[in-house]
């Protein structure tokens, strides 16, 4: 059930107070991003938009047959050193939108058929993003509003979404603390991983409310496989199993896809080889989760390259 328009207000209002001292995230870089101070994602109060545009690449329940309206926003609060994404998660490329003309792109995805509205690394923009799904939802958005996360929340933060958020979809990349630590100087990752994630499962339940192959409301679950570190995808799996549930739908990524700067790295500078991705598939089963998407493993290039106009050349 949605939140009322009073409760929301005062939602919003709170999480705006937040970039006084900035805690979005658990970083807590503390900066008046308000007055224009940057902290690790190097944002201020401004939304900087890189995309908006159908996306047929997702989960099946999300992209179905008309797209999922994906709204890709800049930079990160983790910046993963291997990050797919890096032309925008690892700078502010693209363009600042205000709240009124961000809600105009939900509406117009809305209206171009898309199944939803899927904000892609909202963390660091959370509250502008909020205030913009309001003011799209006065003015009719009807469709599921998905939050797409690194999994690197601040759950007090995550309690405020509740009743604006329809489909969570965080990521959960690490089981270990010190691949955290290694790839995105997080090494409290797994922890928080599980705290937010938690949250999300009590406000939506720990699966997917599904009409007609499209996703309404719900969880589900993304881990990209990264070559070499089994032990950080078992441990993952682990954590979900036994700290969540194994009635979480769960997606497990073959993807990764080595970029430029990872030449000569011992493990992110070759793919995911097919053993090394069936093995976790099959441990995921023995586990007993109930619900479980996977990929194939290619050597298709799928980072997508966002100088193009449609940066997902595969999709």
């Amino acid at each position: 059930m949605r939140t009322d328009r009073g409760d929301l207000d005062g939602q919003i209002d709170k999480l705006r107070e937040m970039l006084a001292r900035c805690a979005l995230c658990p970083r807590k870089c503390g900066v008046n991003r308000t007055a224009g101070e940057r902290g690790y994602c190097a944002l201020d109060h401004r939304v900087v938009l890189s995309r908006a545009l159908p996306h047929h690449g997702e989960e099946p329940p999300l992209s179905g047959n008309r797209g999922a309206g994906a709204v890709f926003f800049s930079s990160c609060n983790l910046q993963c050193v291997y990050c797919q994404n890096h032309q925008i998660s690892h700078t502010l490329r693209g363009r600042c939108v205000g709240i009124a003309e961000l809600a105009g792109l939900m509406l117009d995805l809305e209206g171009s058929g898309c199944h939803n509205i899927e904000a892609v690394t909202p963390t660091p923009h959370v509250p502008m993003i909020a205030e913009a799904l309001r003011l799209a939802r006065d003015r009719g958005l009807r469709v599921p509003f998905v939050y797409n996360c690194g999994g690197y929340e601040n759950p007090d933060v995550v309690r405020l979404l509740g009743g604006m958020v329809d489909i969570y979809l965080p990521d959960f990349k690490y089981g270990l603390a010190e691949d955290a630590a290694e790839f995105s100087c997080a090494g409290d990752y797994p922890r928080r991983a599980l705290e937010s994630i938690r949250e999300m499962m009590e406000q939506v339940g720990d699966g997917l409310e599904v009409r007609d192959g499209i996703a309404l409301k719900g969880l589900l679950v993304r881990h990209l496989v990264l070559p070499g570190r089994k032990e950080n995808s078992l441990a993952v799996l682990r954590l979900i199993a036994k700290h969540l549930s194994k009635a979480v739908p769960v997606s497990i990524m073959s993807q990764y896809t080595p970029m430029p700067f990872s030449e000569g790295h011992p493990c992110l500078g070759r793919r995911v080889t097919e053993e090394e991705y069936a093995d976790i598939v099959e441990e995921a089963l023995d586990m007993g989760f109930e619900e479980i998407y996977t990929q194939e493993v290619d050597d298709r290039a799928l980072n997508p390259d966002f100088a193009q106009e449609q940066p997902f050349r595969w999709a």
